[in-house]
């Protein structure tokens, strides 16, 4: 079955090009979704603007995942995890929560499935694959620390200035004298 794509396919084509599909495909899922008509001469007529179209559509697309990618490449998240001894999680990381905190930070709605590929387990720094199109792939760096290191590192500084509270007692308070 010969079909005009209408819009872009993953996996399959450009707006504006006719691809031979499988019956199936093409009756089943190309043209119900609106993504495809099946091909013949008064549509192919129309074939021209609609390729005219995608390609603006893409190039802005275009613009703005290098914008995208450029801040995701500058971005380094930051995790505190418990660990064992050897450096190994005792949980993971996932790709939902370094989608989240991306998110956060960059203001933006990526979908987590397009975050990584699996979850990680190991501390140290991560580079994280971000998947926006075929074309851009930055990655993130994804820093895991212990939570051991963040609690001792807090610590100390709370105990290298103790702080001194007067209290009176009130013995004192009932001897002192009034003033009339």
């Amino acid at each position: 079955m010969k079909v005009l794509l209408k819009k872009d396919v993953d996996n399959l084509g450009y707006a504006g090009e006719v691809h031979q599909v499988a019956p199936g495909f093409g009756r089943n899922y190309l043209i119900p979704k609106g993504l495809a008509v099946k091909a013949n001469p008064s549509v192919m007529k129309q074939a021209e603007g609609w390729r005219k179209r995608a390609e603006t559509r893409r190039a802005e697309l275009r613009a703005e995942y290098e914008a995208l990618a450029a801040r995701i490449q500058e971005t380094t998240l930051t995790f505190a995890a418990r660990a064992g001894e050897t450096g190994k999680l005792y949980g993971s990381i996932t790709t939902a929560q370094i989608a989240d905190d991306l998110n956060e930070a960059l203001g933006t709605e990526i979908d987590r499935r397009k975050v990584g590929i699996e979850p990680l387990r190991q501390l140290g720094e991560h580079k994280v694959v971000v998947r926006l199109s075929a074309e851009f792939q930055p990655e993130l760096t994804v820093s895991i620390e212990s939570e051991d290191v963040v609690e001792t590192a807090v610590a100390p500084a709370a105990e290298a200035e103790p702080v001194e509270v007067e209290e009176e007692t009130p013995a004192e308070t009932e001897s002192a004298p009034e003033a009339e």
